[in-house]
């Protein structure tokens, strides 16, 4: 029971938190036919994080979501760490068998949203976003403290 109003709690949370936001979801795409393509030569949905801080940050234990009720869909592997001031891909393609960090998941063209869970389902970061049909990332502007635009992707690079 305790467990259950845990998550509960956790899913009831809005954007203004008191948890310190060190890695955001910076950028992501949900329609790739053409951009950029996987290690395997697959275009793929992906998100992107960015670290605002100088220090690299273990991400060990941290989980990436599309659901408000499995907040623990996608965790990711020990000894996975993002530099600081640095990019990490996460490659949404429910193909987890692959090689690098590859969710259960893939996102919705029709519109959803993105979580990012600390390893004590604190919510670090949350997006929702609507319908998209063209070709393009769902970006952090200015670079990871903006607001969200629909521009043409920047992977793995600053959206400025």
């Amino acid at each position: 029971v305790l467990f259950v109003l845990l998550i509960q709690n956790s899913c009831d949370r809005d954007d203004d938190q008191d948890i310190d936001k060190t890695v955001v979801i910076n950028e992501f795409m949900v329609v790739n036919f053409t951009t950029v393509a996987d290690q395997d030569g697959e275009y793929d949905d992906w998100i992107e994080l960015y670290n605002l801080t100088s220090n690299e940050i273990d991400l060990s234990g941290y989980y990436l979501t599309d659901s408000k009720k499995n907040l623990t869909k996608w965790k990711f592997p020990e000894g996975t760490s993002i530099t600081g001031g640095g990019y990490l891909i996460v490659w949404a393609d429910d193909d987890t068998t692959q090689v690098g960090l590859h969710t259960n998941y893939k996102l919705s063209s029709l519109g959803e949203r993105v979580l990012l869970l600390t390893p004590e389902l604190e919510v670090m970061d949350k997006v929702e976003y609507g319908s998209q049909s063209n070709e393009l990332g769902y970006a952090r502007v200015p670079n990871g403290t903006g607001g969200f635009v629909w521009q043409s992707a920047t992977f793995n690079y600053q959206n400025d």
